[in-house]
This record gives C-alpha cells, structure tokens and sequence, in this order.
C-alpha cells in the first residue's frame, strides 16, 4: 500500500488515505462511476452543494451608510479614524440640518423600513431611538462593553447603546449679567416673567431640547408641564436650535439660555463671554439632565458586519475619550473612564436621573401638543 498526501489551503500537510495497489480490480473505474443516472444526481448534489457553501461565504462589504444626528463637525474625524483602521470600508454619511436632524433622520428609517439604505443610526439622544426600537426597526448586535455599563443606557436585546453624554446648561453672558449671584440656577426660569425677553430656547419639536421637554412632562406630569411649557413660549425668545442658542447668548442678543453642553464650549473655547451654569443644583432641584448619543444598528440593513464594526467603534473607551476631551466635551458613559469631561473639569454635579422609555413612549401626543403651542399648527 502507498500513502496519499495532500497539501491544504493554509499550506499544512495532510494525509487523506491509503491507495491500495490492487484498487483496480476492487473499485469501478472514474467513468464507469461518473457515467448514467448515478453519476449524473452526483454531480448535480456537488453543484448544488458548491453553490450552497458559496453562499455561505460572507461576501466583502466595502461601505457602511451611517445616518448621523451628530454634528458634522464632530461625527466627521471619527469617521475617518475608523476608515483608517478599517481599510477598504468607506463610511458614507449622511447628515440633516441642526433644526429637524433627528426627527428627520427617523423619518428616514421609517419610511425606508422595507428597503433600509441605513446601516448604522448615530443619534445625538435616546427618545427617538426608543421609538424606533418599539418598532422594531434595530437589529441586537453583541456590544464589545463591559458587563456593568449602566442598565439605564443599553437595550435589554442589545439593539441599541447610550455612550458619550451631553448636558443641558444654561450659557450665560457674563458682559450682559455682571454679577454671578444675578445668574439663572434652574431651567424653569425660562418661564419667569423677570427674564421675558432676555433668555432663549430651541423650538422643542427635535433634538435635545425635544428630549428635554418630554422628560419635563415626565417629571412635573402632564397638566404641571403644560403650563410650565405655556409660560416658556410667552416668555422665552424661541430659536430654531440649540446652536442658534448658544450663538444669541454669544453675542448679547439674549442674556442667557437653554443649550447643550458642546454648543456652549463652542462659543466659550471661541473667546467670548460667556459661561457654563449646571442647573437645578439645590438639594431639592431636578438636577442638570444627561442626554447620552445612542448608537445603533438597522434590521435588515446592507453591510450588517461592517455596521457592528462600526457601532462598537463608536461606543469604545478611545471614541468616549476623544469625545470627552475634543470640543463637545462629551461625558463618557464607560464606568470608570479615565477621561473626565472638560465642560464639567474637576465640578461635582447632581444628575437627574430619568428613565426615558416612558417620555419616549408618550412623544407623539407630546409633540402635537408642542407643535400646536410653539408653531400654531
């Protein structure tokens, strides 16, 4: 007898039987096996199972279509530190306008949901994505977390995680309020009669300030926070955004208002007068509210392994680090981060604590009640 030897695909010799020398006579010959009714269902069976392990090979992804509520300025550096880790895939943004970015980036996904064109949804606040999970819109992927990132800011099926927070502030311009005992401590300010005029908020049909409202009608309930959000709009100077916010305070058209954290480094870091009050710091206050970015991936989207790659990216301790330290000053979420926020530095803060399913839940009666109140309509 001879032994047979093969070489494998990875190089490693294998043995793969023995060839007996009187084969010839003991075995039907390749043609006489290959030939008739037989050798034909045999051959189709190969091809069929050729076919089937072909299949089977995941084929090359090369793009991944991000739907991104963050800002351009911000989301577009990451994107690019994760196409240079990941040669080969290119990440395809898509961005909307700072006055309906999330509402309309999920309008998107609904409208899109038998043909999704959406990989991965990177929204700068969670209510929306709720929504979209109640619809069952996201695909549960597996987190590269550690097991005791907070239960308030992933999903139970692992369809979604919050990571890198964001503060409501008050921005203040300290050229129109001189005195910092005259400055504005709580968010219900914007509804008192003393600041008519003077204090500003972005309309709260999208984004953070939406988020806002509807955990205020959480909180308050809803009859309390109807009159609150009346006495807002007789009030407050309404805007289309929270950049537009922090932009009036800036410039001294307004003397403070309601934004985010990162909108108000922007016009601090840029040198003008102006400074960050964490509201609600009493012990018997609501606390300063976190909004955390969610990230997460679309059922049924193209490039679903390119997706994962790039959600995890995202949630990751180096992108929290990054987000913490660059100019949205971002909070990380990753217990134990090393890297503190340089919008809050070395200041203790009281956090509310808010469970966002419920606000998130009751948002579309909410909104028409905003809608009709803010925009007459």
């Amino acid at each position: 007898m001879e032994r047979l030897w093969s070489r494998g695909l990875d190089g490693d010799v294998l043995r793969v039987g023995l060839k007996m020398r009187w084969r010839r006579r003991l075995v039907p010959s390749r043609r006489s096996r290959a030939s008739g009714p037989t050798g034909t269902l045999r051959q189709l069976a190969l091809a069929i199972l050729v076919a089937g392990c072909l299949g089977c090979v995941p084929q090359p992804e090369d793009a991944v279509v991000v739907y991104s509520a963050a800002d351009r300025e911000y989301a577009s550096p990451i994107f690019g530190a994760f196409q240079r880790r990941h040669p080969g895939t290119e990440v395809v943004p898509v961005f909307d306008v700072e006055s309906t970015k999330t509402v309309g980036l999920v309008a998107r996904i609904e409208a899109e949901r038998d043909r999704p064109r959406c990989d991965v949804f990177w929204n700068n606040e969670i209510m929306h994505t709720l929504r979209l999970e109640r619809q069952g819109l996201l695909q549960p992927i597996g987190w590269d977390i550690p097991s005791d990132w907070p239960a308030d800011l992933r999903a139970a099926d692992g369809s979604w995680v919050g990571f890198a927070m964001r503060a409501r502030i008050l921005l203040v311009n300290r050229e129109v309020l001189t005195d910092p005992g005259a400055y504005p401590r709580s968010v219900l300010e914007l509804a008192d009669p003393k600041w008519k005029g003077r204090c500003a908020v972005a309309e709260p049909l999208a984004g953070t300030t939406a988020t806002h409202f509807a955990v205020l009608d959480h909180v308050l309930g809803p009859e309390k926070a109807a009159e609150l959000f009346a006495a807002i709009r007789a009030n407050a100077v309404v805007l289309s955004g929270n950049k537009q916010v922090a932009l009036a305070v800036s410039s001294g058209q307004v003397a403070w208002g309601l934004t985010d954290t990162d909108d108000g480094l922007i016009e601090r870091d840029a040198g003008l007068p102006v400074e960050i009050v964490f509201p609600d710091q009493d012990p018997e206050g609501l606390g300063a509210l976190r909004i955390p970015n969610t990230v997460c991936v679309i059922r049924g989207c193209p490039h679903p392994r390119a997706a994962a790659a790039l959600a995890n990216f995202l949630v990751s301790e180096d992108i929290e680090g990054r987000l913490a330290l660059g100019p949205s000053g971002q909070i990380p979420a990753r217990p134990g981060h090393p890297q503190r926020s340089r919008a809050q530095g070395e200041q203790e803060v009281r956090w509310m604590h808010v469970d966002f399913h419920p606000p998130a839940q009751r948002w579309p009666e909410l909104a028409e009640q905003l809608r009709r109140l803010f925009r007459g309509s």
